[in-house]
């Protein structure tokens, strides 16, 4: 007889990942980082547990964006106040706050509840090239 075993809380290994956005695809890069984020990439991979890496994401300033996306896709959020709808292209989100941009696309792509708020906090975004996790040596990955 088989038995399926489910992770533990704590019992996943972490490990750091490093990932060049230069010349990617926002979305597809967007869909790696969510897969490790919530550690489908492994075997002891437990849908209500954090089995996933941290992921450091450097580059973020030249990540692509394909087709008319540059001046169509639309961001909104709410001030609180009345009327107080506010819009952003992706265009001016990538020139302003490139960091943005990656961190949204990835929070699209995660569960919906408790848990993609607390693997949001592994995702480390800058816009150069330059990172303060140097002391992790987190292992070079594609993210195609």
């Amino acid at each position: 007889m088989q038995k399926t075993t489910l992770a533990k809380q704590g019992e996943a290994n972490r490990d750091w990942v490093l990932i060049d956005a230069g010349g990617q695809v926002l979305g597809r890069m967007a869909t790696r980082i969510a897969d490790i984020l919530r550690g489908k990439n492994k075997v002891i991979f437990t849908p209500h547990q954090d089995t996933g890496d941290f992921v450091v994401v450097i580059n973020a300033k030249a990540v692509r964006l394909t087709g008319k996306k540059r001046t169509d896709k639309v961001y909104y959020h709410h001030t609180g106040y009345i009327g107080g709808i506010k819009e952003t292209t992706a265009g001016k989100l990538l020139e302003s706050h490139p960091e943005r941009l990656i961190e949204k696309a990835v929070h699209g792509m995660l569960p919906k509840n408790r848990l993609s708020r607390h693997l949001l906090r592994k995702l480390h975004v800058y816009a150069g090239a330059e990172h303060p996790h140097a002391a992790q040596k987190p292992r070079p990955v594609e993210a195609s």
